[in-house]
């Protein structure tokens, strides 16, 4: 059976039943297409030259709801894993993700921090030796990066409170010498917009929605790819492209799911392809549609 269209992978998947393949088809898998590789490269160049310095560079990472920011921070964390240290006296973090809570304080900022650390919440330090035990703590395990994804959740607090937490970020940084990388929707660039201080040590790296061409044609077939199916679906010709596309509404993880209910279809089907037809049927809603639906029985 030819499957050379497959990465290695998804080869063996591809020859097991439907059933087992519908439940093995990768659900998180890196796709790493070219602006997502740009940032990760980027974030390594920050990693290696800016720890140390008087004024480190800082990194926000702005896109859309659903449009692979989260994926691209778990996936440079997986390369810079907690370890042990030389001598094996204490375990090193050189990369923190914490997320920025629901419900932000300065005070919950830095219990994620611990928490993050591995620090059990009942031996968290009360405040306000809370923020010097986080600073010991984060030289203690040589840190090197902080990254706060979810920075828009910043918004949900009051306009005083926003003050504190962007003076947290600038705090953190002259008081670490590590680069912060944040990752957040547009609303995290407007606030952070805000303060002179941080716009101009915060470069902004956008993800923007898709749009049709070759790029999306190149990020389909990575996508096709790692989908267990024994034949070519060809999603990157344009009429495929097109209504992916459009289906979609052009995040990377509305893609993802169109092309899960897709997959299910085809299979389910007794096809080893995906086709238009399939992309048509597949048991999928844009999340346009989703928002009129759940609207209108809110009305």
């Amino acid at each position: 059976m030819d499957l050379v269209h497959l990465r290695p992978e998804a080869r063996d998947l591809a020859l097991l039943s439907v059933s087992e393949r519908l439940a093995g088809a990768p659900a998180n898998r890196w796709i790493g297409y070219t602006r997502a590789n740009q940032a990760v490269a980027l974030l390594e160049q920050l990693l290696e030259r800016e720890p140390g310095r008087i004024r480190p560079r800082n990194l926000l990472i702005v896109g859309p709801t659903n449009n692979g920011k989260t994926a691209i921070a778990q996936h440079f964390l997986r390369g810079h894993l907690q370890h042990p240290s030389e001598k094996g006296e204490h375990e090193v973090v050189p990369v923190l993700l914490v997320q920025m809570p629901p419900a932000p304080t300065v005070s919950r900022v830095y219990a994620a921090i611990l928490t993050g650390l591995g620090v059990p919440e009942g031996l968290h330090p009360r405040s306000p030796s809370r923020e010097g035990g986080v600073l010991s703590l984060m030289r203690q395990v040589e840190c090197r990066m902080l990254i706060i994804d979810e920075l828009h959740n910043m918004l949900a607090a009051t306009l005083p409170r926003q003050r504190e937490l962007l003076n947290l970020l600038r705090y953190l940084g002259n008081e670490l010498h590590i680069p912060l990388v944040c990752f957040g929707t547009r609303d995290a660039y407007l606030a952070v917009r805000t303060d002179d201080q941080l716009e101009n040590r915060f470069e902004p790296f956008l993800l923007p929605i898709w749009e049709d061409g070759p790029e999306f044609g190149r990020l389909l077939a990575s996508f096709e790819a790692v989908l267990p199916l024994r034949e070519r679906s060809d999603l990157g010709l344009p009429a495929m492209r097109a209504m992916i596309l459009q289906r979609s509404e052009g995040t990377i993880g509305e893609v993802a799911a169109l092309l899960a209910a897709a997959l299910e279809t085809a299979l389910l089907g007794g096809q080893e392809r995906i086709d238009i037809a399939a992309v048509e049927r597949a048991s999928y809603q844009p999340p346009t549609v989703r928002r009129r639906t759940v609207e209108r029985q809110l009305r």
